[in-house]
Formats: structure tokens, C-alpha cells, sequence
């Protein structure tokens, strides 16, 4: 199942348990990131710690269908996200895009990008988006558990 390693049934109840501590993660480090924002820091610092939301979101969620992702950047993740569940292409695409930024995928052109208001005010868009995508899959399993 791609770069993540699937989990035994017996791991899955610690997996489900992993996701729901970096969801709560997520969770401290989006509003953190909306704190910094409204206290008008620096976009590059929200951008910064909104993009550890971000990913702590994303692996919540491959974690929760009993995914390990073996690469945390954001390409890698996506790739994990895509196949676990339905997500608009337009969403991937710009979750994607955020590695453009920190050049971490290219390591022979590693370069780190200043992210401007765009990309702040894109990557906090991205988490909310993430954190109700989380929300509905957990409904999902909840439903289908009753």
C-alpha cells in the first residue's frame, strides 16, 4: 500500500490511538498558528506553525485507516491521503504545493522559501479543511461501527 507501512489488527487500536494524539496535536499547533496570526507575528512564523498542523493532520489521518507514512513531507503525505480517502483534487494539489516552499523533496536544489500572506492564509485554509476531513472520517467509522 504504497510508502506507509499497514498496521496488524492488533496494532490498530494503538494506531487509532497515535491518530487521535496527533490530531490533538494538530489541533494545539492550528490554533497556536491562528493565535500568532491574530497577534499579527510574522506570516512566515503562522506559515511555520501552521504547517506542523498541517502535517500532524495528515498523518492523523493515514494513521486512523491504519497507515504508517513513511515520509512526513507534504508530497508524501498526500500521496498516503489520496489513497485512503476521497479529497478534491484542487485541495491535494495545493497541500502538494507547500513543498515548493520549503524545496525539502529536492535535496541537490535545497533551498528554504520565505512564505508570503498567501501561503500563510493557504496553509491555515489547508488545516481547516484537514481538520474536518478528520472529523468525517472518524463519523464515518463511528457510523459504521453502530
Amino acid at each position: 500500500m504504497g510508502a506507509g507501512r499497514m498496521v496488524t489488527d492488533y496494532a490498530a487500536a494503538d494506531m487509532k490511538a497515535m491518530s487521535l494524539q496527533d490530531y490533538r496535536d494538530a489541533k494545539a499547533y492550528h490554533r497556536r498558528a491562528l493565535q500568532f496570526m491574530e497577534a499579527k507575528y510574522a506570516s512566515s512564523l503562522v506559515f511555520n506553525v501552521a504547517a506542523v498542523a498541517l502535517e500532524r493532520y495528515l498523518v492523523a489521518i493515514c494513521e486512523w485507516h491504519g497507515v504508517e507514512p513513511m515520509n512526513h513531507n507534504f508530497i508524501g503525505l498526500m500521496k498516503e491521503v489520496d489513497k485512503l480517502t476521497d479529497i478534491p483534487h484542487e485541495i491535494s494539489r495545493d497541500v502538494r504545493s507547500l513543498d515548493r516552499i520549503f524545496g525539502i523533496c529536492f535535496l541537490d536544489e535545497y533551498y528554504h522559501g520565505t512564505p508570503q500572506d498567501s501561503d500563510r492564509d493557504k496553509v491555515l485554509r489547508l488545516c481547516s479543511e484537514m481538520d474536518e476531513l478528520f472529523k468525517k472520517e472518524k463519523e464515518k467509522d463511528l457510523a459504521h461501527e453502530h
